[in-house]
């Protein structure tokens, strides 16, 4: 086999057999996160941050580019380049190949190992008991408290809706180097979240945000309501050190936020909580915390549960290639089957099992 294809496979063995390795034996991936992914991701994103725009981003759009019309000029040179067809297939299965191992790679070292270490619940609350219903009552009761209480001190916008004043990058980076203090692995360099270009597809995808395993970068939807910036940098920056379960980026956001000394930040903090153990009380119609959604003020009312601004797919329609039903079926599936493939039978749901966590860090 010749060398230019043989490296390439090797590598990509070498991945598989990692993923193996990390699937049957925690202490390897606890020892990987620990020790090995640290200097991956500071090398790494410090070299990507220093590009103002995201990379990963435009590797994405490279990638659709060069399908769209790689493949159909492949099968043109095919046909017209007759005596040079073998040399322009080698060219192409090379070139496919060491993209492939790109992908393999990054996709391995950056996100797939994490997928098999030790849940944060175990390493923080190994004695956490099954919890109760008045438990997370009692948390419902408490972020309502909390929000009722910094809907007032937040600025609001000429429709009396919590906005975003501060300097939203900075303040995530400094919240997170403070959660650090509390949870060690957070600590270190962090680079600047950086805005998608295309946030109009991330819109359509229901994402607000997205970590970039190639690249390792912190990408936020640039569309979206300004009050969701605190709870989205801080989540996306947590998967830069290692935490890539959905739900304990979520909860790793919240102890960032609602710990910085900034009070957009903590009330953007106990916001996106309260969401989040709002449809866990009523998806389980906990009888005895019901009731508590009638003390929700009106200035928490006009804040929460909000994504997009308002009119904003009326204003954007021209924008659509695709139908938004189609895209985000399609976002929610490979997100689904993503988080199932590396072990976790929640899929999609892994999200909302931050109250799990939640009630763990309050009530163990």
């Amino acid at each position: 086999m010749k060398k230019r294809y043989s490296i390439p496979l090797i590598i990509i063995a070498a991945m598989v057999l990692l993923n193996v390795i990390a699937r049957f034996c925690r202490p390897f991936a606890d020892f990987y996160v620990a020790h090995i992914f640290p200097v991956i991701s500071t090398a790494v994103s410090f070299l990507t941050g220093l590009l103002p725009f995201s990379l990963g981003e435009m590797l994405t759009v490279g990638a659709v580019i060069l399908v769209i019309f790689g493949i159909p000029l492949f099968l043109i040179l095919l046909i017209f380049r007759k005596g040079k067809r073998r040399a322009t297939a080698a060219f192409a299965g090379t070139f496919a190949l060491w993209i492939l191992c790109y992908i393999t790679t990054t996709e391995t070292m950056n996100c797939f190992i994490m997928y098999q270490c030790t849940p944060l619940s175990e390493k923080y609350f190994p004695d956490a008991p099954d919890h109760t219903d008045e438990e997370i009552t009692e948390l419902y009761a408490m972020l309502i408290d909390k929000c009722n209480e910094l809907a007032m001190q937040v600025h609001r916008d000429e429709k009396g809706c919590f906005d975003i004043t501060c300097d939203f990058k900075e303040e995530a980076k400094k919240a997170m180097k403070k959660a650090g203090e509390e949870y060690p692995q957070l600590s270190g360099f962090y680079p600047d979240p950086k805005p998608i270009q295309f946030s109009y597809f991330m819109s359509q995808s229901h994402l607000t945000g997205i970590y970039l395993p190639y690249t390792i970068e912190a990408n936020y939807n640039d569309d979206m309501v300004r009050a969701n910036l605190p709870a989205t940098v801080c989540h996306e920056l947590s998967h830069l050190k290692g935490f890539i379960q959905e739900d304990e980026a979520n909860f790793l956001a919240f102890v960032a936020a609602t710990g910085s000394d900034n009070v957009e930040f903590q009330y953007a903090g106990y916001l996106d909580a309260l969401e989040y153990v709002h449809n866990a009380v009523w998806d389980n119609e906990v009888e005895q915390a019901l009731p508590l959604s009638d003390t929700i003020s009106d200035e928490v009312l006009r804040d929460w549960f909000r994504f997009m601004p308002e009119n904003y797919w009326e204003d954007n329609a021209a924008k659509e290639v695709i139908s938004t039903e189609t895209v985000s079926e399609a976002s929610t599936a490979a997100i689904d089957t993503n988080i199932k493939m590396n072990g976790r039978d929640d899929g999609i749901r892994a999200y909302d099992m931050v109250v799990e966590l939640l009630l763990d860090y309050y009530f163990s």
